[in-house]
């Protein structure tokens, strides 16, 4: 499953990620969440793990940006795990792109994500595709910030 996006500078290739992604996405997580961002193993398990939607999006053969959602059929929800895009990529759509395919691969009823409170591009991104906030994790974050646990319900799903 590869797909072409239009996006303004060129076309950006979304597809599906795979373990031989690791170090690329494990160098993108470092870039995008400094002290947050993941350690290699699990990087490792987002990439292999099974009942877990991982995507892609590459701008000349290089990772710029990836969204990992994990089903977990027996809550009725998908948890976006990350979603993550390059700083030189971003305010390009790609994000949104990675969402909306992401999202489209999911058949359960609701959709839920963690973000940091003070990433407001991140929470302007899951608002405007309908999430709205029904919890927060208090100092989740390292450094103490708060968590915003958002969600969105999908009425057309099982």
């Amino acid at each position: 499953m590869d797909e072409i996006i239009s996006l303004p500078g060129g076309g950006i290739k979304i597809s599906s990620a795979s373990w031989r992604d690791i170090n690329e996405l494990h160098s993108l997580e470092k870039t995008c969440f400094q002290g947050d961002a993941w350690p290699l193993l699990d990087v490792l398990g987002v990439l292999t793990f099974p009942q877990i939607i991982r995507l892609k999006a590459s701008a000349e053969n290089s990772l710029v940006g990836f969204i990992a959602l994990d089903l977990r059929q027996a809550q009725k929800t998908a948890w976006i795990a990350t979603l993550a895009v390059a700083p030189d990529f971003r305010r390009q759509g790609i994000g949104t792109a990675l969402l909306q395919l992401g999202e489209s691969k999911v058949n359960l009823p609701r959709l839920k994500l963690s973000v940091r409170q003070s990433n407001q591009a991140a929470i302007s991104l899951y608002r405007n595709h309908g999430y709205h906030q029904v919890d927060v994790w208090e100092s989740y974050y390292r450094g103490g910030d708060n968590a915003l646990v958002l969600e969105k319900l999908v009425p057309s799903a099982p």
